[in-house]
């Protein structure tokens, strides 16, 4: 009798769980393979539906002293500077981890050390969260470094992210 109990329970809850959504995998199995590979799962931002949602995709960087924006640029994207407490390779790393961590697929351009005398350099990034496109161009001196971020709702014929009056 206890075995029939334990197969209808089973049964139950197996077609509760394949009912349940659209998906090809449930909720319950998506948790047992990543607690069985031991990976885990980025906190991913939704996908903009227009340049009113961007700015919630921007994350400021760990640091932060200052925020400017955002501020409407062309084709329907905003700018948002951010002067950050910290050296610019460092910071533009940690900001690299951020993006990514809010699901952003992240591109480096190009980065810079500015030598052991100078204490300079910086990064510029492309990256893409569903349609939406940002340029993030940052970088600085010593402690100091100024990161400027552009998103659109999705790329533009010319993703040009200007530094604006800061």
């Amino acid at each position: 009798m206890a075995d029939i109990r334990v197969l209808v329970i089973a049964t139950t809850v197996g077609l509760a769980l394949t009912s349940c959504g659209n998906s090809d995998s449930t909720k319950a199995e998506d948790a047992a393979d990543a607690a069985e590979s031991g990976t885990t799962t980025a906190q991913v931002s939704p996908a903009p539906q227009s340049s009113a949602d961007l700015p919630a995709l921007i994350p400021a960087p760990a640091g932060a002293q200052e925020t400017k924006g955002p501020n409407d640029i062309s084709d329907g994207g905003v700018h948002v500077f951010f002067r950050v407490e910290g050296e610019p390779g460092a910071v533009m790393d940690a900001y690299q981890s951020e993006l990514e961590a809010k699901g952003w697929q992240v591109t480096v351009i190009t980065t810079s050390e500015g030598g052991k005398d100078s204490g300079g350099g910086g990064a510029v990034f492309t990256g893409t969260l569903g349609d939406a496109y940002g340029v993030i161009d940052g970088g600085g001196y010593e402690d100091k470094t100024f990161v400027d971020v552009c998103a659109w709702p999705s790329k533009p014929a010319k993703p040009v992210c200007d530094r604006g009056g800061r």
